[in-house]
C-alpha cells in the first residue's frame, strides 16, 4: 500500500513556509522583470545567487521537516496502538 508522505494535519504545520517561499519568488519576478537598480554582471548575480540558493535551501527544509514530522506522528500512532 502507497500512503502519502503528507497528511493534512503535517500540511498545515509546513504552511508557515509557503510565505517566505512566496516573497522569496515574488523578489525573484521583480528584480527579473522591473530591474529598478539597473542590470551589473557581478551584484545582479550574486543577488540572484543568494535569492535563488535561499528558495532550494527553504524548500529542501520544508520537505525534511514534513518528513520527519509524518514519520514522528506515524510512529506515535503505532506505539500509542501497541498500548492499548
Amino acid at each position: 500500500m502507497s500512503e502519502k508522505v503528507f497528511d493534512r494535519e503535517t500540511l498545515l504545520d509546513l504552511t508557515v513556509n509557503v510565505i517566505p517561499l512566496g516573497i522569496l519568488v515574488f523578489f525573484i519576478g521583480a528584480f527579473t522583470f522591473a530591474n529598478p537598480f539597473g542590470w551589473d554582471a557581478t551584484y545582479s548575480s550574486l543577488q540572484f545567487a543568494i535569492v535563488g540558493s535561499m528558495i532550494v535551501l527553504l524548500a529542501f527544509l520544508t520537505y525534511y521537516s514534513g518528513k520527519l514530522i509524518s514519520e514522528d506522528e506515524m510512529a506515535r500512532e503505532a506505539a500509542g496502538e501497541d498500548a492499548e
